[in-house]
């Protein structure tokens, strides 16, 4: 739906629009990150649904000018559900040649791209290596698009010429100045950022106002320069109703884990090394001492979850959390967690891999690490989040688990989701499940002979503090004596112990929800099952085919070992099983395996989620093929 409006004395075209995706893209030190995230916070504020994606390189400072240097960030925002951070891009900022050059691509024809034209000078057209003498913005080689030329440098400096600051400082605001020509272009309010800005930088005032200024003076360019006459207005979108807040994977994981440790009533620890992208989460927790949260930034990933573990051992909710090759180091271990049969929390946000990889990119591809990666027959619970707001649901499942099933649980989320933001409704404290915690303070035998690995209903050992009175016993790695816990190295023992443990990790079923379409029905031609951040993009590609006819369903797990006890059964009311993972195929071989159903594999790994044109033309395919 468009309207025209006259805006002093000139004609102002007024797009109405459901959703709109905008890249913001630009040299790693261009404040892209911070450009797209208070963009998206404004949105949020105002009621848009959103779904962000931030893109960035994984070197520190990587190569200025170049493709590889280039950090995006997308933010999808709409007056509706939105589910993906978007496919295609409505308005493209390139703030140099690169930027351009990597991301016009996804512009829609049609689309606008905002241009800084100070990176778009012969030095710059050399470092994103278009021919000698070439230059989009005068090649006519853009014409399927509306461009908009800006020289945010100049603006910038003309903006601040008499702030003192020097030229360095200076042209580090001309990403305010976007943001507020962007505010302009969405009719959205500049306050909140200011906002921000006084807060980020209320020691340093002179650079607070410069932000401040620069933001109002691009805000203003938008209002009154005569290339800027496409203005568009998206409405709130129909939310429940409830107290929101954006948020991304990796704080939604810290809130999870600081409300179970409150519901449970045990002290919350933290004991993790630094590692991209699961930081985040360290930096979060580290920020609630006030609230009893202790944190140990450890000297390894093995000091980590070992000082986890000994927390665990004195009655703490222990934590530990890592990515890619720390979940390697980890794994010794954490097989010492699961013979001593404590609760241990590991969030494992995956990146692409081997070795270092994509350390700035997502996969989904530790699954099976997840599932198999300890020596010995050591099975351990596995979950999933899905998406930014359900970090929080799954780290305080993962919690639940942990404690009510004296086990380590490892918890899946990736890049994506973890960097990822959308809006989240507070959850009210009566809403979250209770977390029964109970540590044994008397002897558990008829004959007063203290079993520290004896089993309940749950087959679950009970909990002992150490220095509780009379309930002195032996800890260690070793293999444990059914019910005493004193080491043996008896043969029949050993199997019995072993095949204890699986059990009790397969009995965990019994304690959490059955598995159901998220979309369609349970009988189907198609099913698309997906697991972790895949879930946005199936969900929006299976609503839009049932609402135009086709025969297609959509579950998603969230618990992957165990798996939920009618899934089988749940499987075979589909004709074909789709499965796509940004793996070679992870999940589809524990399906295939345990189910014997023929699945069908659906693999990305390019460090990029799935589009929902991908997904929807291989569902497509599957429908036609007999």
């Amino acid at each position: 739906m468009e309207t025209v409006e006259k805006k002093a004395g000139k004609t102002t075209e007024v797009r109405e629009a459901d959703r709109v995706v905008v890249r913001f893209s630009g040299d790693s030190g261009d404040g892209m990150q911070l450009t797209g995230m208070q963009f998206s916070d404004t949105a949020a504020l105002l009621g848009n649904d959103i779904s962000t994606f931030p893109d960035y390189p994984s070197e520190i400072r990587a190569p200025i000018g170049t493709v590889a240097g280039v950090s995006g960030f997308q933010v999808h925002f709409g007056s509706k559900e939105i589910f993906t951070s978007g496919d295609e891009y409505d308005v493209l900022v390139a703030m140099n040649a690169a930027a351009l050059k990597v991301d016009l691509p996804k512009l829609k024809k049609g689309g606008f791209i905002i241009a800084n034209t100070a990176g778009f000078d012969k030095k710059n057209l050399g470092l994103a290596q278009y021919p000698e003498g070439v230059n989009p913005l005068e090649d006519n080689s853009l014409t399927n698009y509306t461009v908009l030329q800006v020289d945010v440098t100049r603006l910038t400096k003309e903006a601040l010429a008499d702030s003192g600051l020097g030229t360095k400082e200076i042209e580090r605001s001309k990403n305010m100045f976007v943001l507020g020509v962007l505010f302009w272009m969405f009719d959205k309010p500049v306050e909140p950022t200011i906002k921000f800005i006084e807060e980020k930088f209320s020691k340093k005032p002179e650079v607070a106002l410069a932000n401040e200024k620069t933001l109002r003076a691009g805000w203003i360019y938008g209002e009154n320069t005569e290339i800027f006459t496409t203005q568009f207005k998206v409405s709130a979108a129909k939310l429940p109703a409830g107290e929101y807040r954006s948020i991304t994977g990796n704080h939604a994981t810290a809130i999870g884990l600081i409300a179970a440790a409150e519901k449970s009533g045990l002290p919350l620890f933290l004991g993790s090394y630094p590692i991209t992208p699961a930081t985040d989460i360290l930096h979060e927790l580290s920020k609630y001492k006030a609230n009893g949260v202790k944190t140990l930034q450890a000297e390894d990933e093995i000091a980590g979850i070992c000082s986890a573990i000994g927390a665990s051992y004195a009655g703490n909710l222990a934590i530990t959390t890592t990515s890619g090759p720390g979940m390697a180091l980890k794994t010794e271990a954490l097989g010492l967690a699961t013979m001593l049969e404590i609760p241990l929390v590991v969030v494992n946000v995956q990146r692409g891999g081997p070795s270092t990889g994509l350390p700035t990119k997502t996969e989904q591809s530790d699954l099976l690490m997840a599932m198999h990666g300890r020596h010995g027959e050591a099975p351990l619970p596995v979950i999933a989040a899905s998406s930014p707001s359900d970090c929080f649901d799954m780290a305080y499942e993962a919690c639940r688990i942990a404690v009510e099933h004296m086990t380590p649980v490892i918890l899946l989320t990736d890049g994506y989701i973890a960097n990822g933001s959308e809006p989240w409704l507070f959850p009210s404290e009566d809403k979250l499940a209770n977390i029964s915690v109970k540590f044994l303070d008397k002897i558990n035998s008829d004959n007063g002979v203290l079993l520290p690995y004896k089993r309940n209903e749950k087959l679950v050992r009970p909990w002992i503090k150490p220095g509780t009175k009379g309930l002195e016993h032996r800890i260690g790695g070793l293999e444990k004596q059914n019910e005493t816990g004193n080491v043996s190295y008896d043969a029949k023992n050993h199997e019995t112990m072993t095949k204890l443990r699986a059990a009790k990790i397969e009995k965990i079923a019994d304690f959490i929800p059955l598995a159901k379409p998220d979309s369609g029905k349970e009988k189907a031609k198609v099913l698309v099952l997906g697991w972790g951040s895949t879930a946005g993009s199936i969900k929006m590609v299976v609503r839009e085919m049932i609402a135009e006819g086709a025969d297609v369903a959509h579950v998603h797990l969230k618990y992957i070992n165990p798996f939920p006890k009618n899934l089988g059964e749940l499987l075979k009311g589909y004709d074909k099983v789709l499965i796509p993972e940004m793996n070679c195929g992870q999940l589809l071989q524990l399906i295939r395996s345990k189910y014997m159903v023929p699945a069908i594999g659906f693999s990305k790994v390019q460090g990029l989620p799935f589009t929902t044109s991908e997904l929807k033309e291989k569902i497509n395919e599957l429908l036609v093929t007999k």
